[in-house]
């Protein structure tokens, strides 16, 4: 089979076959086909299947090509993934935040979850680790902020102890609680310049804190993000989605295998994505593996994890 695909831009094109040809020789080696390029257009031979998952990924990767510039390796990677899954990666809009840097999503999941963000009030996201659900969520508040559609962003964390005790950390209280809201403000300083994050926490237009410091508030106008929802009891998550004001927006995300709680208690991330799906205005989303974005060693590590978890009830 053969068949043919038009060339979007040439410098699109560039990015695509990469630095001596790399990602070109990638797909031709890992789709089984040959790709070639004259009279101004691609052309892809191989097997029906392998023809029909090639087109799709150069499809798919020089529109990446085209709106963002460069692709990397794992850019590549994850086309491959995502058409041998049969999953359609919707385009959507990155979000432009300071500095005039934008935020994307990377793979279908995370698509679909800034797609959930932009069009519901409450967002229920769980995911392993690596998936960008907090980073997203932020990126998107920090959006919204900059086109001052909400005028408080409002970061919160449980502090559940994980192994050690806070009462063995040095420092006063503020002290003790910082560590555990340090990937926040790490989320946070990747898009605003540290001055800029100084004069809006001075102004209170950034507030980072600990879940239980949300008790008894009403926030108008705000973007409110719960991450390590997965650590939240029943009663903790029923408090914190209940502080939404007028014009206010609620993302929660956590990861459900890496819970912390007490054994016994039930989480409150997943209590709520089983009580509230379905409301109009909520969304849950659930990413998976492959959404992963860090590191290609972290899926890998996940991967492994969750196959021995699988193993345990056998086991005992």
């Amino acid at each position: 089979m053969e068949a043919s695909l038009s060339i979007i831009d040439s410098k699109a094109l560039l990015a695509v076959f990469g630095s001596c040809d790399r990602h070109l020789r990638r797909i031709r080696r890992e789709l089984d086909v040959s790709v070639s390029v004259r009279d101004g257009g691609i052309h892809v031979e191989g097997s029906d299947e392998a023809v029909s998952l090639a087109v799709e990924v150069l499809q798919q990767l020089q529109q990446y090509a085209y709106r963002f510039g460069e692709l990397s390796d794992d850019d590549v990677s994850r086309a491959i993934a995502q058409a041998r899954a049969g999953e359609q990666f919707s385009d959507v809009p990155p979000l432009t935040v300071y500095n005039g840097r934008q935020v994307r999503p990377r793979t279908a999941g995370q698509a679909e979850y800034l797609r959930a963000i932009r069009e519901n009030q409450v967002i229920l996201c769980s995911g392993p680790a690596g998936t960008g659900k907090t980073y997203l969520a932020v990126a998107a508040a920090v959006a919204a902020l900059k086109a001052e559609t909400i005028q408080k962003i409002v970061l919160v964390r449980p502090a559940v102890e994980a192994g050690e005790s806070l009462g063995y950390l040095p420092g006063d209280l503020q002290a003790k609680i910082n560590p555990y809201l340090r990937p926040l403000m790490d989320a946070l300083h990747d898009m605003i310049d540290h001055d800029a994050i100084r004069r809006f926490s001075e102004a209170d237009v950034i507030e980072v804190i600990p879940l239980a410091y949300m008790r008894g508030r009403t926030l108008n106008e705000a973007f409110m993000i719960l991450d390590e929802a997965q650590n939240t009891t029943v009663p903790q998550m029923k408090m914190f989605l209940t502080r939404m004001g007028v014009g206010s927006r609620i993302v929660v995300s956590g990861d459900t295998t890496q819970r912390d709680l007490p054994g016994g208690t039930n989480s409150g991330l997943v209590d709520g994505i089983a009580r509230l799906s379905g409301i109009p205005g909520i969304a849950t989303v659930a990413l998976r593996r492959r959404d992963i974005v860090r590191h290609p060693l972290v899926q890998r590590i996940v991967n492994a994890y969750e196959r021995e978890h699988r193993k345990a009830p056998a086991d005992h």
